[in-house]
């Protein structure tokens, strides 16, 4: 070695010469070897344990010619251990009474997302007991495969309610309306709930909620929004022509990641929709504050009830729905819960 000259570190790929790398997934990171030799190990990212590994993600300018895969750490802890007896839906039954009905948006490849609900907020006891019921609303998917195994998931876990289109933006307010016939027709819940896959809602509070207001018809709780106006930009995500509105401004609208209408007004939606007389609307959460305005000039009393600790861009401490939360996020809020570290959302100081 030339005097002065830097130690190289060691680099075990060669171009177009073959390699083996082995991960090993370990109970305190994960150690990486290169034929034989170790090259680097790392700690889990914080709230991510060993046994909520799914998938590993290989990328680069490389070849891969195979892959053999064992085994992954299993916890000590039963509650990490994924009980699919435990996360199946309860049934619905007419001698119970629905409090409340929560139908949430999600999509065909969004498993991760559908499991994290599964395992997190949907393990309220309310729900559990059965007197609240969650059911994901999915449209199809262009893929066959796909479908195939969401139809599986369905059958497996019972909490899908499969929409007969594929999914599309413009097509999301089919589901708002599915979940409005199906939590007032089908389930006969007292109130109907939507939410989205990604959006994490404490159970517990939106019952405590609806119980201090004792609206018993023509409700409308949620983050209200009075105040909007159409994007006239056509590069907008949430462009409106002015033949699709020609209004300046929208009516009163609650925003989608978390909202709850009472059952007469779900009812007079399905009512509207049998007789061919209810106005899509692109828009989902939009649209609802549109019909409930048409209902409103027919006569009902209207009571719009706003929450703000409806979080629709992320979390906030003492929130009631905190928007826009991953798989991981869900978990560690939901632990943060059963830990008694009250309503702090991660990341927070506990």
């Amino acid at each position: 070695m030339v005097q002065g000259a830097k130690t190289r570190a060691y680099f075990p790929f060669k171009l177009g010469h073959p390699f083996a790398a082995t991960l090993r997934v370990g109970v305190d990171g994960i150690q990486m070897t290169v034929d034989g030799k170790h090259v680097t190990s790392f700690a889990y990212r914080e709230t991510l344990e060993p046994w909520l590994v799914s998938e590993v993600k290989i990328s680069g300018d490389l070849k891969l010619i195979s892959v053999l895969a064992s085994g992954l750490p299993t916890s000590e802890d039963s509650d990490h251990i994924v009980n699919i007896e435990a996360l199946k839906s309860t049934p619905l039954s007419p001698d119970r009474p629905l409090e409340l009905f929560i139908g949430v948006f999600s999509t065909a490849n969004n498993f991760k997302y559908r499991m994290a609900v599964r395992r997190t907020w949907m393990q309220y006891p309310e729900v559990q007991a059965g007197s609240v019921a969650v059911r994901f609303f999915v449209g199809l998917h262009k893929n066959q495969i796909v479908n195939e195994e969401l139809w599986d998931e369905a059958r497996t876990y019972g909490d899908i309610q499969m929409m007969p289109f594929v999914d599309y933006y413009s097509l999301i307010t089919w589901k708002t309306l599915g979940i409005c016939i199906f939590g007032a027709e089908i389930a006969s819940a007292k109130y109907i709930m939507k939410t989205d896959d990604d959006a994490f809602v404490r159970v517990d509070e939106v019952l405590a909620s609806l119980k201090r207001i004792n609206a018993q018809s023509g409700l409308l709780y949620g983050l209200i929004n009075s105040d909007s106006q159409p994007h006239r930009d056509p590069e907008s995500k949430w462009y409106i022509s002015m033949e699709e509105w020609p209004e300046d401004n929208y009516p009163t609208w609650a925003h989608g990641p978390g909202y709850v209408v009472s059952s007469d007004i779900a009812k007079t939606i399905s009512k509207k929709y049998k007789e061919g007389s209810l106005k899509m609307f692109k828009l989902e959460d939009v649209a609802m504050g549109i019909w409930i305005e048409n209902i409103k000039r027919e006569g009902l009393e209207i009571r719009y009830e706003k929450d703000e600790r409806i979080h629709i861009e992320g979390c906030k401490d003492d929130y009631v729905v905190a928007h826009y939360q991953g798989p991981r996020e869900m978990l560690c809020l939901w632990q943060k819960l059963q830990e008694g570290n009250g309503v702090r959302c991660c990341g927070s100081d506990v």
